[in-house]
């Protein structure tokens, strides 16, 4: 009798490790939280830390003898800010400039002859080189900055030459 019970005993303890270990997966995965801590009275928004601003697919019609887009916006979002004093921001952007104006920011891919241009407030065009534009009067809180861009032909006399293209500029910002 007392061979039986532990005879039945472990077959048990091992029928529930077979089931235990033959179990499916079901699904998992990874996690990875990354970022910068900053020294600054505002934070900036993980959708506005690295963004892609989709241009579609524009006519090299359009863009001949230096003609525009439409423009597409973007924003720049500043979260909790904490103001002491100075109530404002300066930013700055800088990328490649476009091949033959270097107001444009240049193009990486197979089209040709045409750059990115960016705006802000009424279509103030913005220098890619670095130089500084003054936001002011900024709430203690949330802020959006908001910004566009489009398409531009480069040169009034070179063809645009169509195929894919992507561009990067980046942005710094500096409280006063």
């Amino acid at each position: 009798m007392k061979l039986n019970k532990l005879m039945l005993a472990t077959v048990i303890a091992f029928s529930a490790v077979s089931v235990a270990q033959a179990a499916p997966n079901q699904g998992g995965g990874t996690v990875t939280f990354d970022g910068d801590i900053i020294d600054a009275p505002c934070s900036v928004a993980p959708e506005s830390v690295e963004q892609t601003v989709p241009m579609g697919q524009i006519s090299s019609k359009v863009l001949a003898n230096e003609g525009k887009s439409s423009s597409e916006a973007f924003n720049i979002t500043l979260k909790d800010c904490n103001f002491s004093t100075q109530r404002s921001v300066k930013i700055a952007f800088t990328g490649l400039p476009a091949d033959g104006n270097s107001e444009l920011l240049g193009l990486a891919g197979t089209a040709r002859g045409a750059g990115i241009q960016l705006v802000h407030g009424t279509n103030e065009k913005i220098a890619i080189d670095g130089t500084q534009i003054s936001v002011n009067n900024l709430n203690a809180g949330d802020n959006i900055l908001r910004f566009a861009a489009y398409l531009q032909g480069s040169s009034a006399t070179d063809p645009v030459e169509p195929g894919d293209f992507t561009s990067v500029v980046n942005f710094t910002l500096t409280y006063p």
